[in-house]
């Protein structure tokens, strides 16, 4: 009887371990895409959340500074009133008044305004995660 050689069957097992190796690279590639496609959502979700706490905050302070508006045009309306009843310094301070509150109305709208950007709703964190996911994936693709 003549010998094998051992090479076939070493040849034959390293070619198993091989495929049983880029198999479970395969499967655990896919876990850890699928853990990192559900933290990619979370952090969305987060996001989402951070903007409409954010736009909450940014619709009362628009509230706040239209209601403060009304207040300091019923204040001047009054001076006006007060200086055509009779033309005394009482009407001056009125006017005063109802102009600073006038002047903060309009600084709070302009700030509820500002917060009110749909830039703020954008993901950013989220969109730069996902594109260093990318290249991740396509360098260790490559």
């Amino acid at each position: 009887m003549a010998k094998q050689s051992p090479f076939p069957a070493t040849e034959s097992s390293q070619l198993e371990r091989e495929n049983e190796s880029a198999t479970s690279l395969l499967s655990r590639l896919m876990g850890e895409v699928s853990t990192l496609f559900r933290k990619e959502i979370a952090l969305a979700r987060a996001e989402i959340s951070e903007a409409a706490a954010k736009t909450k905050t940014a619709a009362v302070s628009v509230a706040v500074g239209g209601a403060v508006v009304f207040a300091g045009l019923l204040v001047l309306l009054g001076g006006v009133v007060l200086l055509l009843a009779q033309i005394m310094e009482t009407w001056l301070a009125a006017l005063i008044v109802g102009a600073v509150v006038l002047l903060i109305g309009f600084v709070m709208l302009q700030s509820g305004k500002k917060k009110l950007d749909p830039s703020a709703f954008k993901p950013e964190r989220t969109q730069d995660a996902l594109r260093k996911d990318k290249d991740m994936v396509q360098r260790r693709a490559s």
